[in-house]
């Protein structure tokens, strides 16, 4: 018997990366729900990131307009139906005049700092491990962006680029860090650069690009949407980026990630993921709130986050999610002979530290066998 479909209407954000932080709540829903069919709003620069979702009946661009007048058409354009569940995490009053079973509002919670991938969670009640940010793909995407990439040494990918010159890391420090990476005796000698960014990017990373080693160097800024950087990244043995959509694509990815913070709050908006690290220079998210309290001026916060410590936290990252080595058919047999000779050693030396109590157990046996002197 068929299943009744399940309509969802789901509203995420309007910024990338923070439409990225709240997809795990999709693949979870979609994952418990297979009747799901998904209505997703976001806006104009997330909603690409949402084209694979499975059972996926529509992406809704909700463009902000003057007042409230972009809810209001949104609201048009949904109200016609009935909706099994209503998730906002945009903490409108849009789900309160629909038709609707059930619905999840975002609501802001006093108390301390949480991340945004705990604070999309709570929207749901769920408790727990938060779901884990996750980009659906196609596999047209994966190969184009294998034939992108093609065959070589291990990728560095790096986002040099962010929406505010504040948060932007100075791009000679960029090349500078990518030089010792990938040099001879660095941790990723014969490795490749792989730069990402977007079409408005392209003049900033100019300098990346050029003093990198030719041959050795994929320039994709401007030249690939989101979901394919996404399939790039997923072959990225370490990203490095400042703090913006592109980082939290590269750690939804999988890929290991160092994101870049000054003046943003890592608390709430660091790289998600136990092969992700938040790395800063001296100063605190506080101390940069001090200085410019609305968080707008063109001051180039960043300079004050070395090289040296962004190189540290890299090295180590790379240590800590080094690959195990693939084992050769011929080390596979040798090491399949070693475990079945200990086996066998670990039987024998059981059997020898048996064999005392097996020697008592037989002494009492025979003192039992003894017949008794008959006495009559």
């Amino acid at each position: 018997m068929t299943q009744r479909a399940f309509p969802i209407l789901f509203i995420t954000a309007t910024r990338i990366g923070d439409a990225v932080l709240s997809s795990g709540l999709i693949k979870m829903l979609a994952d418990q729900i297979p009747n799901a069919r998904f209505t997703i709003v976001a806006g104009p620069l997330a909603a690409p990131l949402f084209a694979h979702v499975p059972g996926l009946d529509r992406v809704i661009v909700m463009e902000k307009g003057k007042g409230k007048g972009h809810w209001f058409k949104l609201w048009n354009q949904v109200r016609h139906k009935k909706w099994s569940l209503v998730v906002d995490l945009r903490g409108s009053a849009t789900a309160l005049f629909l038709r609707r079973d059930k619905r999840a509002i975002w609501k802001k919670l006093p108390g301390d700092v949480v991340h945004k991938v705990v604070d999309a969670a709570r929207t749901l009640k769920l408790e727990g491990d938060p779901p884990a940010p996750h980009l659906y793909i196609s596999p047209e995407v994966q190969a184009l962006a294998d034939e992108l990439l093609g065959d070589g040494g291990p990728i560095l990918a790096m986002g040099p680029a962010s929406n505010w010159i504040g948060k932007v890391w100075p791009i000679e420090r960029f090349t500078q860090t990518a030089a010792q990476l990938l040099d001879k005796d660095g941790p990723m000698a014969g490795g490749r650069l792989l730069i990402l960014g977007g079409p408005e990017d392209t003049r900033m990373v100019e300098e990346l690009r050029m003093a990198s080693a030719r041959g050795r160097t994929i320039d994709l800024t401007g030249k690939v949407d989101l979901l394919t950087a996404y399939a790039c990244l997923k072959r990225a043995r370490l990203f490095i980026g400042n703090d913006s959509g592109l980082m939290h694509i590269a750690a939804a990815a999988g890929a290991p990630t160092i994101g870049l913070f000054g003046p943003s709050d890592e608390r709430r908006y660091g790289p998600w993921g136990d092969r992700a690290e938040a790395v800063r220079g001296p100063r605190s998210f506080d101390q940069f709130m001090a200085i410019d309290p609305d968080l707008s001026q063109a001051i180039r916060h960043m300079s004050d986050l070395p090289v040296a410590t962004v190189l540290k936290a890299a090295k180590a990252l790379l240590a800590r999610t080094e690959p195990e080595a693939e084992i050769s058919p011929q080390e596979a047999v040798v090491e399949a002979a070693i475990a079945e000779e200990e086996a066998s050693e670990a039987v024998v030396e059981a059997e020898e530290e048996a064999s005392p109590k097996e020697e008592a157990v037989e002494e009492a046996i025979a003192e039992e066998r003894v017949p008794e002197r008959d006495t009559n």
